[in-house]
């Protein structure tokens, strides 16, 4: 069975998870420790990021490496198109998504997280104990702006990122309105990476992860409650409901992410 080396939370890895159910592939998600687990993946594989998938013996890194890799040995229902200009237009949009829906995602969650706290709370575990969450609810906004200049999430910095998105999903929308998918009348890795990597502006209300129910459905303010992208993430949210698995109902051994295990 097919390994996804991951982290719940990280939208590059949903974007992984997302194409192995598109494709129909079962596989199990091996959850990566943030630092102790990165040590332990960099031993099997020279790399400390995830995702990486591992297919028999061999490892393979990054979303978008893993991606030509599923198409290439696992041909059925193709996600790069073979027509030469749909081919190179989906290339390119999964590039760009990559690079501002998926980092820049990062940076507006952070955001949100900054300024409400019942929601940096409900990202929490629901085992946390509530002393805890409580703890985590109180901190205080000036700490976590100075955290954010300590990462490069200036204020600055957030407020472009968020600029930056609004006129992403305005595009979005735009190209969505008259057509079913982002490159034609077929669904293509295009259509799966903007959708997965959509997913920290606003959570599916379907437990597709495994993540506390406290924040389905929520999302960064003006993003997420916006009515103008709600098209945009009606139609994710449809795109989902046709290709990507629910937890609810689905055998542990390929959904229920497990401890790093070195071979």
């Amino acid at each position: 069975m097919l390994e996804l080396y991951q982290w719940e939370i990280s939208q590059y890895s949903e974007k992984v998870r997302l194409i192995l159910d598109y494709k129909g592939l079962n596989y199990r998600k091996i959850e990566v420790t943030p630092g102790l687990g990165q040590i332990d993946l960099f031993r099997l594989t020279g790399q400390r990021q995830v995702p990486v998938l591992k297919d028999g013996n061999r490892y393979i890194v990054d979303s978008t490496e893993i991606a030509k890799y599923l198409d290439l040995e696992y041909p059925d229902r193709p996600l790069i198109p073979e027509d030469s200009r749909k081919r190179g237009l989906c290339l390119l949009m999964e590039e760009w998504a990559d690079e501002s829906l998926g980092k820049k995602g990062r940076i507006a969650l952070f955001s949100a997280i900054s300024q409400d706290q019942n929601f940096r709370q409900s990202l929490l575990p629901s085992s946390t104990p509530d002393i805890f969450k409580s703890v985590v609810a109180g901190v205080p906004r000036d700490v976590l702006t100075i955290l954010g200049f300590g990462v490069g999430y200036s204020p600055d910095v957030i407020k472009g990122a968020i600029a930056d998105l609004k006129q992403d999903l305005e595009a979005l929308t735009l190209l969505l309105a008259d057509s079913p998918y982002l490159t034609g009348d077929e669904p293509t890795l295009a259509d799966l990476a903007v959708a997965s990597l959509s997913i920290l502006l606003k959570f599916p209300e379907v437990p597709y992860l495994d993540l506390p129910a406290g924040i389905r459905g929520k999302g960064v303010p003006g993003l997420a409650d916006n009515p103008d992208y709600e098209p945009f993430f009606a139609w994710r949210d449809r795109l989902y409901a046709q290709f990507r698995k629910p937890l609810i109902g689905t055998p542990p051994t390929g959904n229920a992410p497990t401890s790093i295990q070195i071979e």
